[in-house]
């Protein structure tokens, strides 16, 4: 009697051991894995103090280039030369151009009507005239008494001479018996009365001669101040015609034709086309480093044009302070009177500094502090900052080439020495 077996009611099933050792080795891998990359940012998450997401921040890398400090501002053209003319004398005047009119230097622009000024003229010439005349009479006055004491002299000498002669005879005849000494007594002293005239009469000559050339000294000098008067008049008359000092166009006509004008009022102005200058209002804490001489680029449409600072206002107004710019050569063409430019002064450049974009962070850390990336961290670094500009911040010490700050405000970390930034 054969006994069955229970083969017949088992179910055969497949080896599974070989793939459950699988199965648990690859989900211990990745544990491992999940823990060896977890554990750093665990570790960052547990030593950051605060955390902000990266969306909200601004990065900038730090570099080495040029660092250029500029001033940008805008700007107006105004004339280097434009003159405003005055009537030199009260009157009534006519202009001979209206506003806008083009005027060649030297050209009469307006002429004043000053009747006074003609009348006083007219007056000081006729004045010089008779000067002038009595200028002459008395130089001719002065021959004549110039010939009268030549005859008295003269006349002196010729009677010295003959008393010379009677003494001469007088001294031979009284050698030979044939006058008295009375004779020779009375020769002798005619010869000295002749001395004494002849001597008067010199001296007579001499200071009468220099009188008359005193008088007339002072006659010619009286002619001559009369002529610088008249030669001043006549200025004065000549100015009433007003002329163009430069060339260009006419401005503005300060008065209105046929008006009466005083004297030293303003009538009209003059603009020098040929030479432009730009005047820009600086803000007041870039006052004290402008000087004279620096470096100046302005923009008119498309072109960019070199300029030079010339000029700087002493005076503050509205926390700013006006300047002027000069256009190096060529001057650009179809500028206009007050035109709008776009101007940016060069006030510092340095070549090869280490520099980081200027942000809000300069604010938040007082230029003392900045917050250096490295992965997902940044670090609160003290930083050394020099020369600012609007586009850049010098770096002195605290940061390397390469470093990664964040150059957005930093106030919300409140001071934090290490921040997550979560991506």
């Amino acid at each position: 009697m054969k006994i069955s077996d229970t083969s017949a009611q088992d179910i055969t099933l497949s080896p599974t051991n070989g793939r459950k050792k699988i199965l648990l080795i690859t989900v211990l891998v990745a544990t491992v894995v999940l823990a060896w990359v977890s554990v750093p940012a665990v570790q960052r998450w547990s030593q950051a103090q605060q955390s902000v997401a990266g969306e909200r921040l601004r990065f900038a890398q730090v570099m080495r280039g040029d660092f250029v400090r500029d001033v940008t501002v805008q700007g107006r053209i105004v004339a280097a030369v434009s003159p405003t003319l005055f009537a030199s004398q009260s009157g009534t005047i006519t202009f001979a151009v209206d506003a806008g009119d083009s005027v060649a230097e030297g050209q009469i622009l307006a002429n004043v009507d000053s009747p006074e000024m003609q009348n006083l003229l007219l007056q000081e010439r006729s004045r010089l005239m008779s000067l002038q005349i009595e200028y002459d009479r008395q130089r001719i006055a002065n021959q004549q008494e110039v010939l009268e004491n030549t005859r008295a002299l003269d006349t002196a000498t010729l009677s010295l001479k003959a008393a010379q002669r009677e003494l001469t005879r007088s001294e031979l005849a009284i050698a030979q018996g044939a006058i008295s000494t009375v004779d020779l007594e009375r020769a002798r002293d005619n010869m000295d009365t002749a001395r004494i005239m002849h001597k008067h009469a010199e001296l007579n000559t001499e200071l009468d001669n220099e009188r008359l050339a005193f008088e007339l000294k002072t006659r010619q000098l009286a002619v001559e101040q009369q002529e610088l008067l008249v030669d001043d008049l006549g200025r004065q008359v000549a100015e009433l015609a007003i002329v163009s000092p430069v060339s260009g166009i006419v401005g503005n006509l300060l008065v209105d034709q046929k008006t009466n004008v005083a004297r030293n009022q303003a009538v009209l102005s003059v603009v020098d086309l040929s030479a432009f200058e730009i005047e820009v209002q600086v803000p007041e804490n870039y006052v004290g480093d402008l000087a004279i001489g620096m470096p100046s680029e302005v923009r008119a449409g498309s072109q960019l044009q070199n300029a030079t600072l010339i000029a700087v206002s002493p005076e503050i107004v509205d926390n700013q302070v006006s300047a002027r710019l000069r256009f190096d050569e060529p001057i650009p063409e179809g500028l206009r009177q007050n035109q709008r430019l776009s101007t940016r002064i060069l006030l510092e450049e340095k070549k090869n500094v280490l520099m980081v974009q200027r942000g809000q962070f300069l604010e938040s850390g007082s230029g003392r502090l900045a917050y250096r990336v490295v992965d997902d961290m940044a670090y609160r670094t003290p930083i050394t900052i020099g020369a600012t500009s609007l586009a850049s911040v010098e770096i002195l010490d605290g940061l390397n080439v390469g470093d990664t700050i964040i150059v957005s405000g930093t106030d919300a970390f409140n001071e934090a020495d290490t921040v997550l930034i979560n991506n």
